[in-house]
């Protein structure tokens, strides 16, 4: 989800590693994501709101799922990937989840992935998600807990991964400075509860190494270059060896662990 008109904003989608971080998301977390999706029994007729889209993966999955009798609305503060967005069933709709009214329609399943860590009333936004289900209808919330694993390389034997991981820690800087719960993740489940939700269970995925997880990292530290050193958090000189360090292809990279939460509106 981006906020274009938000100061300072780290990852907008309007900037051109955008949609490199897109493809990474796509590769990484497409799997657990549709494994919980079919879990909950997704299908044919199914009425379905992806909130905070970015891109189109998960609105193509659900799109193809529901077929012509479902729907799928797509909304995001910035629809700017909507030209690559599919046909009917989807709607594409901007929309600020933790600001707007939920829309005037119940869903039978309401998604949101790597959002409300990134939303400043979130639980004003988790309010909207649940209120805009049926009776029956089902929640799940994918959210990244920075704080439980909050290296890029876990494995942390040389200078390459050193260096690494202070671009890291200068990135969750950044994010917690613009408001950022690094932390949010693990209270999923709770706040699912809380929220009036049954069924609730959660898991974690947690990629360690993988080719997505060097292209992710690529991308992110480019969009996020000139904030680190406007902060005094890295030189350019770093940067350009991290960058240098990630083109090698020697490092063990890792995310942040996912945490999947889901429940069910009574």
């Amino acid at each position: 989800m981006t906020r274009p008109d938000r100061p300072g904003y780290l990852l907008d989608n309007r900037q051109p590693e955008a949609g490199e971080r897109f493809d990474a998301f796509a590769t990484l977390f497409d799997p657990p994501t549709f494994r919980h999706l079919e879990r909950l029994g997704t299908g044919p007729g199914w009425r379905c709101w992806e909130v905070g889209a970015g891109g189109t993966s998960v609105v193509s999955w659900l799109a193809r799922t529901v077929g012509p009798a479902g729907r799928v609305l797509a909304t995001d503060i910035d629809t700017s990937w909507q030209d690559t967005a599919p046909p009917a069933p989807v709607e594409v709709r901007r929309h600020d989840v933790g600001a707007d009214e939920p829309p005037d329609e119940r869903f039978d399943l309401v998604h949101a992935r790597l959002v409300l860590v990134h939303v400043p009333d979130r639980e004003r936004a988790l309010r909207s998600m649940v209120r805009a289900l049926r009776p029956g209808g089902h929640l799940l919330i994918e959210d990244a807990d920075p704080a439980l694993q909050p290296l890029l390389c876990p494995d942390e034997h040389g200078p390459a991964q050193e260096l690494a991981n202070r671009l890291r820690h200068g990135f969750r800087a950044l994010l917690k400075e613009r408001g950022a719960d690094l932390s949010y993740g693990r209270r999923l489940p709770r706040l699912l509860r809380e929220a009036g939700l049954d069924q609730v269970e959660a898991d974690a995925y947690f990629p360690l190494t993988s080719p997505a997880c060097t292209a992710l990292e690529r991308a992110t530290v480019e969009q996020i270059r000139a904030g680190l050193v406007t902060a005094g958090l890295a030189t350019d000189a770093e940067i350009d060896q991290h960058l240098a360090n990630l083109a090698e292809g020697s490092m063990d990279l890792a995310t942040a662990p996912l945490i999947s939460a889901w429940g069910r509106k009574p």
